[in-house]
């Protein structure tokens, strides 16, 4: 659904909270009336979701990069299709088991028999975000179907051409009482945002998703939320520092540094941090060099560009020391050559903002202590980074800071994980998703008691009560306070 302002008097056909909610009671209506879908229908649905992406692969690459400005086809296929295939495929093959109700044998044993089911929200909003707008609405929207739901989708108004395509593609594959994509700009998104839905899943930063959180809390809507942060990539001791500030600046520039995973500062041991930057900057090179420029993914729009270059103008303002490994910002083509920061201190905006662009603050560290204190006293990352050995230095950066997740010695490995959560944690995200995760999030697990117990319990906790209850009840006390008592002797 697309809105176009007009300046005739507004009725309520022009009103995206009227047709929103039309959509909205359409997909619930739906659910209510064909009950709980089978296994065999909630794998068509995923099927058609392959289909949409795999059949439309090259149509949606010739839309990023429209909206881009320059997205490479490989990356595209890789970060849109091909890289969530295996999520999507696994999420068909075992749905019927995590359908299963569970069956709790203790209970059972105690004249209680239990089963916990697991029974579908109803419907499921996804609002997505700009830098992969197609795998981050399907991935959930996947999820949401293995689970039962019917799905509606907001695309974002940053990458129109894609969402437009997408639209337009899911139409020819999903009914839209199935599955229901909606476009336009931000007075869709905030009517969507504020919908009762049984689920709502978002992507993006923190700042709207603080927005989307307030949104939905109206109508006490349970909300998942996948944010970013400000990214600590560690350069161990005892590290090749060399091949680790390569993968450090690899890492870096995925999808132009548009990714709430990549890196936003690296620490250095304080010696090596000359030999980082140097690494660094000629790895950035080699990346913007003629032969490889074409490859490079501009900065999504100007506004983004205008952000991003704004970031380096206030660190270098206040007495940074700026290095880049070519040609100044490029407005026209929105490019920024991969660029360091160094001599970072809290005043400058770089040190607290995402970037979200191709540049990398550089900090020099003495101890893991160090690195430790500096992290735990921000907002938790999305993601945290350790090159080198995995020694005891790794286990106590570990044990010592809170991130949604960590990869060692590569970027955004346990991202690829499919059968682990994925998720943030803090200013980061609420909730995670991913395999059996992302079923459960999008689950209703109802537990349902049958007694064969030869009393009332309701019984017990009304007059007359049983002459035995109390001093049972005492003596039940004294027991697990005399083992707590002695479990706090045994460890001291």
């Amino acid at each position: 659904m697309s809105i176009d302002a007009d300046h005739s008097a507004p009725s309520s056909a022009d009103d995206p909270s009227v047709r929103l909610q039309a959509i909205l009671d359409t997909q619930r209506r739906a659910f209510r009336d064909s009950g709980f879908p089978s296994a065999a229908i909630r794998q068509d649905r995923i099927d058609r979701l392959i289909l949409l992406l795999t059949e439309g692969a090259d149509a949606f690459s010739v839309a990023l990069n429209a909206d881009f400005g320059n997205r490479p086809h490989t990356v595209n296929l890789m970060s849109e299709v091909a890289g969530i295939l295996p999520d999507l495929t696994a999420t068909r093959r075992h749905l019927k088991s995590w359908m299963r109700p569970q069956r709790l044998r203790a209970a059972t044993l105690l004249g209680l028999p239990t089963m916990v089911e697991k029974k579908p929200l109803g419907v499921v909003g996804v609002v997505g975000p700009w830098n992969f707008p197609i795998s981050l609405v399907v991935q959930p929207a996947a999820a949401a179907f293995a689970a039962g739901n019917r799905v509606m989708i907001k695309f974002s108004e940053v990458t129109p051409r894609t969402a437009e395509e997408f639209a337009r593609r899911a139409a020819q594959y999903f009914d839209p009482a199935e599955l229901a994509v909606v476009t336009g700009g931000p007075e869709v998104g905030a009517a969507f945002s504020v919908l009762p839905f049984d689920h709502l899943f978002f992507t993006g930063s923190p700042g709207v998703g603080a927005l989307v959180a307030a949104a939905a809390a109206r109508n006490l809507v349970p909300v998942t939320l996948e944010l970013g942060g400000k990214n600590p990539a560690v350069i161990a001791p005892g590290a090749d520092v060399s091949a680790m500030a390569r993968r450090v600046m690899a890492a870096r520039l995925v999808n132009g540094g548009q990714v709430c995973l990549c890196p936003d500062y690296a620490f250095v041991p304080r010696a090596q941090t000359d030999k980082f930057v140097a690494a660094a900057l000629d790895y950035g090179r080699a990346a913007s060099a003629p032969d490889g420029d074409a490859g490079l993914v501009s900065i999504v729009d100007t506004k983004n560009f205008d952000r991003v270059t704004a970031l380096i103008d206030d660190a270098r303002a206040h007495g940074a020391t700026v290095h880049t490994s070519g040609a100044g910002p490029d407005p026209v083509r929105r490019r920024i050559a991969p660029t360091v920061v160094l001599d970072v201190t809290d005043e400058m905006r770089i040190t607290r903002e995402e970037v979200f662009g191709p540049v990398l603050s550089v900090l020099p560290y003495d101890t893991v202590r160090e690195i430790c204190d500096y992290v735990t006293e921000r907002p938790s990352p999305l993601a945290a980074y350790w090159y080198g050995p995995t020694d005891s230095g790794l286990d106590e950066f570990r044990e010592k800071t809170l991130s949604g997740g960590m990869s060692v010695n590569d970027f955004a490995v346990h991202c690829t994980m499919m059968s682990a959560p994925f998720g943030g944690v803090g200013r980061s995200g609420w909730g995670a998703y991913h395999g059996k995760t992302g079923f459960d999030t999008f689950t209703h697990h109802r537990t349902v008691t049958t007694s064969r117990l030869p009393f009332s319990i309701a019984g017990m906790m009304t007059p007359p009560y049983s002459p035995a209850l109390k001093p049972g009840l005492t003596a039940y006390l004294g027991w697990q306070r005399r083992a707590a008592a002695r479990r706090r002797r045994r460890h001291g």
